[in-house]
């Protein structure tokens, strides 16, 4: 309280906010950074104001985000943000997205998973997942808040009593704007390995700052602990949470000096918004290019913009249906590069972005296509490649795999038609999973009940070194779907999806497969890398599209699955809603449009020359009658 008092009296006397609390969320206007030399707050005692923490008290104890933060800007108004929201049943969920995936080699399973209602993707407690179970899975590359702040409210009653050992995943902000590059996320100790192995949520924000060291766990200390007392035990493996400080990040008054940006540093959204290509099993970050964006000067929330809020825009053409942000008009591919003809002023040319003059390019393309149609991603080849993503695959996380084959396996560049009914660019994963179905309804199986089958089918020796797919046979299916049968209610019946197909077991108890739109591949859109406008498709000719071997419409979608038999890959122009053959015929024509358009030159050539000489032939006598000849 103390803490906070002088904290008023000094903004109050140095003229920053005179005649009004000292408040972060009315900024005065000036675009450079605010100094944030602040005490550091503790988790208050329920009733209580937050204590002041000191690097030499005993014990050191974590700073809390919501407390120390939350003294200047409205912690509540900044949950409701984007990155935080996905648990309100109330929020638009707005064009579908990346999903979280549950990723089992030994259960053969790799299934989308979301707090938000986008299609194709499920609830994680459909598969058992409670709040704490799906922290452990996720957390690492979550900025805190959301289902990190409900771990106390679930219906696991013991999950209850551990939430007040572990605390809340509060709101870590410094994961976006601590500019200091020693702030740690995926480091050794650092934010990510506190929330997925420790369970230290209480401790993972202080973590990763820059100037704080935390050891020990809070994982097995007993429900009774009290972080704020000193703790001995007996069992020399219970090692609850310390908290050591720098002491020189210190200054007058204990305050502590951060290096918080206004604008996120683009390293900050890379750490969970990083991907990677695989090619022949390898990743390498190297030989490939940034997108053009960020080559040409800009970051990330240059074009991701958000008030205080927090009401992040994510980029898309008609975003402004889904989200009440004044921006996302102007914040798309068009809105910086082609404006909004009809407006009040002109907006094109945003951050020096050029106005592209299509040359050329028949105006339905426009109708038909994304702009991230032909500017991103990477360029089509013959098959889809794989790729790693950071949500995916815990890119930049200490111990993390970096085998190229490792589950979960997603597919890029996938064009399809999307949402807003054009053809874009996607990323793709074939879902893989145990079910049940009833009334033509298919519902995940939670993992405990999965496993318990097919722990006894799925040996060590089908597993793979690299975390690929088991090496899984039909008859391996019959035996965990038998399983999974005998514990079935009445009218239910165990299915396998995996590869595009419902796998089930007939009468007679033998394997049968068939295509379902319940099996479908689930598909979100990129827009990232850029590619530069000399790299778009239809650069070179109408070729690089309507060829009768364009990678573009005619190209592989690898198919993916453990089962060997379900894993045939399929044609791009499926997924583009396309017919065919038409499709083909018309591509056809470009063979021959070159000799078409020779033919069609020479043709109009012999044409002018005989009209050229009836006319001439026609002048003569015209002249003859004007002299009066016959």
């Amino acid at each position: 309280m103390i803490a906070k008092a002088l904290f008023l009296v000094i903004v109050l006397a140095t003229g920053i906010a005179v005649g009004a609390k000292p408040d972060g969320d009315t900024p005065d206007g000036s675009r450079s950074n605010f100094v944030h030399l602040i005490p550091l707050l503790s988790e208050p005692i329920p009733g209580k104001e937050p204590d002041q923490i000191h690097p030499d008290a005993d014990p050191v104890l974590p700073f809390s985000t919501k407390a120390t933060c939350g003294a200047c800007h409205s912690y509540d108004k900044i949950s409701a943000g984007w990155h935080f929201n996905a648990i309100d049943p109330n929020v638009n969920p707005g064009r579908k997205g990346q999903p979280w995936i549950f990723a089992d080699p030994t259960s053969a399973t790799q299934i989308p998973l979301s707090y938000r209602k986008w299609p194709g993707a499920f609830r994680p407690e459909q598969i058992g997942l409670t709040p704490m179970a799906f922290l452990e899975s996720f957390g690492r590359q979550m900025p805190g808040g959301a289902i990190g702040e409900m771990v106390d409210k679930s219906e696991n009653p013991e999950e209850v009593l551990k939430s007040e050992v572990t605390g809340k995943l509060e709101i870590n902000c410094l994961a976006c704007h601590d500019g200091n590059p020693e702030m740690d996320m995926g480091g050794a100790s650092g934010y990510s390995i506190q929330v997925i192995l420790r369970g230290n949520y209480r401790w993972a924000a202080t973590a990763s700052c820059e100037f704080a060291y935390v050891t020990g766990s809070a994982k097995g200390l007993p429900n009774e602990y009290d972080f704020r007392a000193p703790f001995t035990s007996g069992d020399s493996k219970l090692k609850p949470p310390v908290v050591a400080y720098r002491k020189e990040a210190f200054g007058h008054n204990d305050w502590a000096g951060f290096d918080i940006r206004r604008e996120a540093p683009k390293q900050r959204c890379y750490f969970c918004h990083s991907n990677v290509d695989v090619r022949d099993g390898k990743t390498e970050k190297w030989n490939s290019d940034e997108d053009v964006h960020i080559a040409s000067g800009l970051i990330c929330v240059d074009c991701h913009r958000n008030g205080l809020e927090h009401n992040i825009i994510r980029g898309y053409a008609v975003e402004s249906r889904d989200s009440n942000n004044p921006l996302t008009t102007i914040s798309s591919c068009e809105g910086c590069h082609l404006g909004n003809k009809n407006g009040d002023k002109p907006v094109a040319g945003r951050f020096a972005a050029p106005t592209p003059k299509h040359v050329g390019i028949p105006t339905v393309h426009f109708d038909k296509l994304t702009c991230t149609a032909c500017h991103s991603g990477p360029w089509p080849k013959d098959e889809t490649i794989h790729t790693k993503t950071a949500r995916a695959h815990a890119l930049g996380i200490a111990g993390a795999s970096k085998e190229g084959e490792i589950l979960p396996h997603l597919l890029y560049p996938v064009f399809a038609k999307g949402q807003d009914g054009k053809i874009g660019v996607f990323k793709l994963l074939w879902p893989a999973y145990w079910a049940m179905m009833s009334d033509g309804n298919v519902t995940p199986l939670a993992m405990e009940t999965v496993k318990s089958a097919t722990s006894r089918v799925i040996t060590k020796t089908a597993f793979s070194k690299t975390g690929n797919w088991p090496d899984l046979k039909d008859e391996d299916v019959v035996k965990i779907l038998t399983a999974l049968g005998a514990k079935a209610d009445a009218g239910a019946k165990p299915v396998y999806i995996t590869g595009g197909k419902v796998y089930s077991l007939d009468e007679g108890g033998k394997l049968v497969s068939a295509d379902s739109k319940m099996a479908e591949p689930y598909m979100w859109p990129i827009a990232h890398d850029v590619r530069p406008a000399a790299q778009s498709l239809g650069v070179r000719n109408c070729q690089d599209c309507h060829a009768t071997n364009s990678p573009f419409l005619f190209g592989l979608v690898s198919g993916d699955s453990a089962l060997k038999s379900a894993a045939a890959g399929v044609k791009m122009i499926r997924f583009e809603n396309l017919p065919e053959r038409s499709t083909e015929w018309f591509a056809w024509s470009f063979v021959f449009r070159p000799m078409f358009k020779i033919v069609s030159i020479l043709a109009s050539l012999v044409i002018i020359g005989v009209l050229a000489f009836y006319a001439l032939k026609a002048l003569g006598f015209v002249a003859k009658a004007v002299v009066g000849k016959d």
